[in-house]
């Protein structure tokens, strides 16, 4: 069966104003030299005032100017894709300059309803969003690639094939409905090396375009593997500045270990947890589609460096706990036990929301409270009415902050809870919530999100794990 790499490049990969996209094109090389692949690519980077920024966040900036009335301008992305358009040929340069223009339009477009709606919301987001950035971005890569010699083509928004529900800003990917969307995908993938395809960006049946969260692109990737499976030999790439190591290195700066594989589990633990390897709903979705592709996560500076995430492992010799992370901006929501499986069963059906873990229960003058532990404290503020809604006499608790411990065979170490423990208190730090439970070999320890709580507590517990013994 012909291999086929979805490779994935995000913001930081392409560097600001397409710094890095030479690398890119070395990376693309490697990879088609025995794999067709498909190539997903992010919103770019730019330069303003000196300092880094997300074409998306320009966008979202200007979209709500146009809230305010004031008049949005899309200068600062034409000025990012004039310059990544110097990598282009002659041969392709006039072609290339018309895909900005028109995209360009169509995203002016967006903005000038926005501005005469005085709203800024659904379609009119996902359309501005798109046009300036993952979808752009796609078309102008394919004309850079052909200007290196690559037999490559893009995905046109007409033959978009993630398909998606209703929900515009915030979207779910329909497996059996985006099947029936990818004749044209299947065609260019089969007539060229490389195929371009924006990240993030999807489209109801009715044709009205929608948008993953923050991190989407990451869960493109996945749904094109899951699309394409069981026609290629598949494998997820995710090109990245690190593979994955055993903290976040912007907070533990030394003594870090690369991680060599993780499983499914590890990796959307990791994910939903704070460490920033990939989007943990992609992994979700893999599981559901029960699909099981291997996905890669490489060091674009070294690519010999990588992290393999498996369904299943291959026989583990390394230390069990495999990651110290941490999150901040969490909350709790406690809600009477006997009412909280209709919240689940709404937060699984209606919002398809699932970035929360349950904590233990406890009782009190006789009843059994639940508790959730949202990862996103922004979220809950979003939807209080709904979730009071199941209970008015739920309580939600706010600036919490989360540190947990990610392995498998955790089970296999030795007095880790009480030791973990304590190097948080030797860190200063007050335990308000500590949850531990042999069945999911998972630690989960709450504190206050406050100062750099949850970065003392990373620093203070990484140190100590290489020191316990295991099994």
């Amino acid at each position: 069966m012909t291999k086929l790499v979805v490779a994935k490049f995000g913001g930081s990969a392409i560097g600001p104003d397409g710094m890095l996209i030479p690398e890119i094109i070395n990376r693309i090389n490697n990879l088609k030299k025995d794999s067709k692949v498909i190539a997903v690519f992010s919103a770019p980077l730019t330069t303003h005032n000196g300092k880094t920024r997300s074409l998306t966040d320009v966008i979202l900036e200007q979209g709500k100017n146009a809230e305010n009335g004031q008049s949005p301008s899309l200068d600062i992305v034409k000025s990012t894709y004039d310059k990544i358009l110097q990598l282009v040929n002659p041969e392709n340069m006039d072609a290339c300059k018309n895909t900005i223009d028109l995209n360009l339009k169509k995203a002016s477009k967006a903005l000038d309803d926005a501005l005469n709606a005085k709203e800024f919301v659904d379609e009119v987001r996902s359309r501005a969003l798109a046009f300036s950035g993952e979808i752009l971005m796609s078309h102008v890569m394919n004309y850079v690639l052909k200007s290196n010699g690559i037999k490559s083509d893009s995905v046109d928004f007409d033959d978009w094939p993630i398909i998606t529900d209703n929900n515009i800003e915030s979207t779910n990917f329909l497996a059996s409905k985006s099947r029936e969307n990818m004749d044209k995908i299947a065609l260019l993938v089969e007539q060229n090396e490389v195929v371009t395809m924006g990240g993030f960006i999807g489209k109801t049946i009715k044709n009205v375009t929608t948008t993953y969260e923050r991190g989407g692109s990451d869960r493109t990737a996945a749904d094109l593997g899951i699309l394409f499976h069981k026609i290629y030999e598949t494998s997820i790439d995710f090109e990245k500045d690190s593979a994955v190591v055993s903290a976040d290195p912007k907070i533990v700066e030394s003594n870090l270990s690369q991680v060599l594989q993780l499983s499914y589990n590890e990796a959307r633990l990791a994910g939903m947890f704070g460490m920033k390897i990939l989007d943990p709903i992609a992994i979700k979705e893999i599981v559901e589609n029960g699909v099981d592709i291997p996905i890669i996560i490489t060091n674009m500076n070294d690519p010999e460096k990588t992290t393999t995430i498996k369904r299943i492992l291959d026989e583990q010799k390394g230390h069990p706990i495999k990651i110290v992370t941490g999150k901040e901006n969490c909350a709790i929501f406690r809600i009477e036990t006997n009412l909280i499986q209709k919240l689940l069963t709404s937060l699984e059906k209606d919002k398809r929301y699932s970035e929360f873990v349950m904590l233990s229960p406890f009782t009190k003058d006789g009843i059994e409270f639940s508790r959730i532990l949202f990862l996103d404290g922004d979220y809950v503020k979003r939807n209080e009415k709904y979730l009071l809604g199941f209970d008015s006499l739920a309580t939600i608790t706010y600036n919490r902050g989360v540190i947990t411990l990610i392995g498998d065979e955790m089970w296999r170490v030795q007095q880790v809870a009480s030791r973990t423990s304590a190097k948080i208190g030797d860190a200063g730090l007050n335990i308000l919530n500590m949850d531990a439970q042999e069945e999911t070999s998972r630690i989960i320890i709450v504190v206050e999100d406050a100062d750099d709580n949850i970065r003392k507590a990373i620093k203070a517990i990484h140190q100590e794990i290489s020191k316990i013994n295991f099994i």
